[in-house]
């Protein structure tokens, strides 16, 4: 981590199964346009996990600017999750799961907040991005 710098932003880092996790990286920037201090990791047979848990230590320690680092991955319990929870006791990081569109294109709008606080705001987003559309229609119409 290095020293805080006034315009410090939380870092991003999306970690998936396969590539998922660059998929979602590069609708964003289709999205918002060019993105900086974020990045993705893909988790799956090519590495070992070794190596998939320096290349996310590298992340982390490259990303955080002083203000930490958000790290979204895919679901609660599958290896992405379990790797970057290790780095909570090592690094200034939080870990959201369930990552979606909407949850990336508000941690991306909003990442000058303090980390816990875009955490809290980021899953807040993701929950509002679940949509049973046939649902919403159907009452709509009535």
């Amino acid at each position: 981590m290095t020293e805080e710098s006034p315009n410090a932003v939380v870092g991003i880092i999306i970690v998936a199964h396969t590539d998922y996790a660059s998929a979602l990286l590069r609708t964003t920037e289709f999205i918002l346009g060019p993105l900086g201090d974020c990045t993705s990791i893909s988790v799956d047979a090519a590495f070992d996990v070794s190596e998939t848990v320096q290349r996310l230590n590298d992340a982390a320690q490259l990303l955080d600017k002083g203000a930490g680092v958000l790290i979204l991955t895919d679901m609660f319990g599958g290896t992405p999750t379990n790797l970057s929870l290790a780095l909570l006791s090592t690094h200034k990081v939080e870990v959201v799961t369930g990552v979606n569109l909407p949850m990336i294109i508000k941690a991306f709008s909003a990442r000058a907040l303090p980390l816990q606080e875009l955490a809290e705001l980021v899953g807040d987003a993701g929950k509002q991005g679940i949509v049973v559309a046939g649902s919403i229609l159907t009452q709509s119409s009535d």
